[in-house]
């Protein structure tokens, strides 16, 4: 065969770190898809699409029709539809496919975490006094808030929550971490949140605001992952290359 045609299902550092290293080996070419959820994405190192593909079936067609390889899911872990997507289509096509998971946060001595199972279930386990809330489950589940307008809001999301919520008492900021513990722990005070509504997203760019709730003893509700996929897994990007030089090795993608 001659070089493998790989699609990425992005969005995530994980997958620009991906591409820029595929990008490098210059021995593959690699289409880097974004749902376009956000209004400025971050610049890529590879041909990019933008939007949504229409369901599992349309991806699985649009993956036969550009002659690909490999499907890599590089969506972020709480992209549960495009995922369930994704395995459909592999599997459909019997196009190799590989999800790039970053490994889930750890409770370690200190955390107050509450498990949770959804952004819902987290707003109810507030409970019914008035709290601080830091909301920092990005735009997409922020509307939730609105079951419990008890409580004052702090909303953290890179592009702007719309419609507003239709709350009495929240404050928004737009920003895009990384996010430093100095940084969180400021923000924390600034707005006495007693408690924070986060996903476990694992990663090192936002994992600054569970060390901050643990240097000042603030509660997580802590939203779980669903059930992971049926699509084998690897946790780094390192293992992803280790991974596509096993499913193409290397004689082959130089046509020896």
């Amino acid at each position: 065969m001659g070089r493998p045609r790989i699609l990425i299902l992005g969005g995530t550092s994980e997958a620009r770190l991906l591409a820029e290293a595929l990008a490098a080996r210059d021995d593959c070419d690699v289409l880097l898809s974004l749902a376009g959820r956000t209004e400025k994405p971050a610049t890529q190192p590879v041909p990019v699409r933008i939007g949504g593909f229409g369901g599992a079936a349309a991806l699985a067609a649009f993956l036969k029709a550009g002659g690909h390889d490999l499907l890599i899911d590089a969506t972020h872990p709480f992209a549960e539809r495009i995922s369930a997507n994704a395995a459909f289509a592999a599997e459909t096509t019997g196009i190799a496919a590989i999800a790039l998971r970053r490994l889930e946060w750890q409770r370690v001595a200190g955390d107050r975490w509450r498990d949770v199972q959804s952004i819902p279930a987290a707003i109810e386990a507030l409970g019914p006094s008035p709290r601080h809330v830091f909301l920092a489950t990005g735009r997409q589940g922020a509307h939730h808030a609105e079951a419990a307008p008890q409580h004052h809001y702090l909303v953290r999301s890179v592009d702007p929550v719309d419609p507003p919520l239709a709350l009495d008492n929240v404050v928004y900021i737009l920003d895009r971490g990384p996010f430093t513990l100095d940084g969180e722990c400021d923000l924390l005070r600034e707005h006495d949140i007693d408690v924070i509504v986060a996903k476990n997203s694992g990663g090192a760019a936002t994992y600054a605001k569970i060390e901050a709730a643990r240097l000042l003893g603030i509660e997580v509700m802590m939203v779980a992952r669903a059930p992971a996929s049926i699509v084998k897994a690897v946790d780094t990007v390192e293992a992803a290359l280790a991974a596509i030089d096993h499913l193409f090795p290397p004689a082959m993608k130089r046509g020896v």
